[in-house]
């Protein structure tokens, strides 16, 4: 896509699942990241935390980006948030199966909608091609360990259970898969799972790992 009203605007279809605004920002996003001086975990910022910074030219111009990109989104009557993340609480090693962000997953909702992301800082968001990913509850071996701690049949009783603890919204890479970056300040519109979606929902996650001292500067909606 070539501007924002392009991205809002086009359709999903014929398969195309996602949809990417490539942007080389300018401005100093280090420096609001290094004057933001977060603490571990996630930390919404909001636009009065923003503009109480006290940043250099380019500090104020990659401000400037974060405030103008949020207004563009909520004119659309969207919700964006703008995160520092610093460290995820990730799933019990012992459960099921993973269902926190750092596994590939798509997002749901019970109307049309679609997921907006970008990556001002930091490692970013990472995508999978649908037909390259294998729902985490259709392997044979978690279906049969899901059965057993759901304590009934492969029913409509048992698909309620999956869905109420988010397990059919979680994905395994295939080995061939070649799964690709979301890039730093590329604004991405990406289909997620309701009634009637016209593609397959977009697979992807954060990233894998987070480099230490590095935190994410990221806007979700």
């Amino acid at each position: 896509m070539s501007n924002f009203d392009e991205l809002v605007s086009t359709p999903f279809r014929d398969g195309v699942n996602a949809l990417c605004w490539k942007r080389a920002l300018p401005g100093n996003f280090s420096e609001v990241v290094e004057r933001l001086n977060v603490g571990k975990g996630i930390t919404t910022i909001d636009g009065e935390g923003l503009k109480a910074l006290v940043l250099s030219d380019a500090g104020g111009v990659a401000r400037d980006i974060l405030i103008q990109d949020q207004e563009m989104l909520r004119a659309r009557d969207l919700a964006p948030v703008l995160d520092s993340i610093n460290g995820y609480l990730q799933d019990a090693e012992d459960g099921p199966m993973r269902t926190d962000v750092q596994s590939w997953h798509v997002d749901s909702a019970t109307v049309e909608a679609d997921t907006y992301l970008c990556t001002y800082h930091g490692a970013t968001s990472e995508g999978l091609r649908h037909e390259d990913a294998i729902l985490r509850v259709d392997i044979p071996e978690t279906r049969a360990e899901l059965l057993e701690l759901y304590g009934g049949d492969d029913d409509e009783g048992f698909i309620e259970y999956l869905n109420d603890n988010f397990f059919d919204l979680h994905y395994v890479a295939l080995p061939h898969a070649q799964p690709f970056s979301f890039g730093v300040g590329n604004l991405w519109r990406v289909a997620i799972k309701y009634p009637g979606c016209p593609v397959p929902p977009f697979v992807h996650r954060a990233p894998a790992t987070l480099p230490r001292e590095t935190p994410r500067l990221l806007l979700i909606s």
